[in-house]
């Protein structure tokens, strides 16, 4: 009789998880890839659908960043279902890019995701290789090594003599996107500059370099001086949510949504009374102000529980 052999039982965490996956989402994902992959290049065809034949790289711009913005508030929405249509969406527009590269003969859908793989074992040595790392921040520090060695590696290739390459060597900085909006970009430069050690030691000397850019700003004349003394406030402030771990694009944005519906709080107020809120004097406005604030605070404390009562 031949040996039993010993069935391997998968860590507990991971038998967990598999379990609580329905059998209708255990489909392969590649399968569905190369099912959307094709219908792309279906839409695209001489016989496909017209708007998708018009469709450059450049046309796809607006799109691409709609989605991104869309998936970010699908996300905070917590509704699961619209989170994945969002994802969906805007994997739609990575596939749309690789098949018009297709058709011009530059790289396919199938490249892009063996270099994100490719980069991605690369990036982790401490899980795919012999490298070691303790925490995050030894791993993020490994990942910037990485990166300056693969940009020190390609820095010959192109058109740019050697001449060129040496007098413009790699820098850590490089492959921030200049299209990123300001906030998100001064974040990516800050971060970038503090994984290699130029950092602040402690909170204090940020605050401390913010409240001399507002003082620089006060004293500025012109509206050239003007407005370099406030970015450098903005650039500050930036670099002060960077040191405390809060992502400032996020963090204006939720207050952007918090003024927005203290505001519009204050027209329902206004509008309760038979005015405008235009034709409520400025005093009385910031009364309104108040009574949105307190309106907000209300309906924001958590509501005690009733105590059990028994029948």
């Amino acid at each position: 009789m031949p040996p039993v052999k010993k069935k391997v039982r998968k860590p507990v965490k991971q038998r967990a998880a598999a379990a609580k996956i329905p059998a209708a989402r255990k489909e392969s994902a590649g399968l569905w890839f190369e099912r959307l992959i094709k219908l792309q290049a279906c839409l695209r065809a001489p016989n496909g659908c017209p708007w998708d034949v018009e469709q450059t790289h450049l046309t796809l711009r607006t799109y691409l960043i709609e989605e991104a913005y869309e998936v970010l508030e699908a996300l905070e929405s917590g509704n699961d279902a619209k989170f994945a249509e969002e994802l969906g969406d805007l994997l739609l527009q990575v596939v749309f890019h690789a098949q018009i590269a297709t058709e011009q003969g530059r790289f396919t859908a199938a490249d892009v995701v063996r270099e994100i793989h490719q980069k991605m074992v690369r990036r982790h040595p401490h899980v795919f290789g012999e490298k070691r790392a303790k925490d995050a921040t030894e791993v993020l520090k490994n990942w910037e090594q990485i990166k300056a060695e693969e940009r020190r590696a390609g820095s010959g290739k192109g058109s740019g003599s050697s001449v060129e390459s040496e007098k413009a060597p790699a820098s850590v900085l490089d492959g921030i996107p200049h299209t990123l909006p300001a906030v998100m970009q001064g974040f990516q430069l800050t971060r970038r500059a503090s994984r290699i050690g130029f950092d602040w030691d402690n909170v204090g000397g940020v605050v401390e370099k913010l409240q001399e850019e507002l003082g620089e700003l006060r004293n500025a004349q012109s509206s050239r001086q003007i407005e370099e003394e406030l970015g450098d406030v903005l650039f500050a402030a930036v670099n002060l949510a960077r040191f405390l771990k809060v992502d400032p694009e996020i963090a204006l944005k939720r207050t952007n949504a918090k003024f927005s519906s203290r505001f519009r709080e204050m027209e329902r107020l206004a509008h309760a009374s038979g005015r405008a809120l235009a034709d409520v004097p400025r005093n009385e406005m910031e009364s309104l102000w108040d009574q949105a604030k307190i309106s907000e605070n209300n309906h924001s404390r958590p509501r005690a529980k009733k105590a059990a009562t028994r029948s």
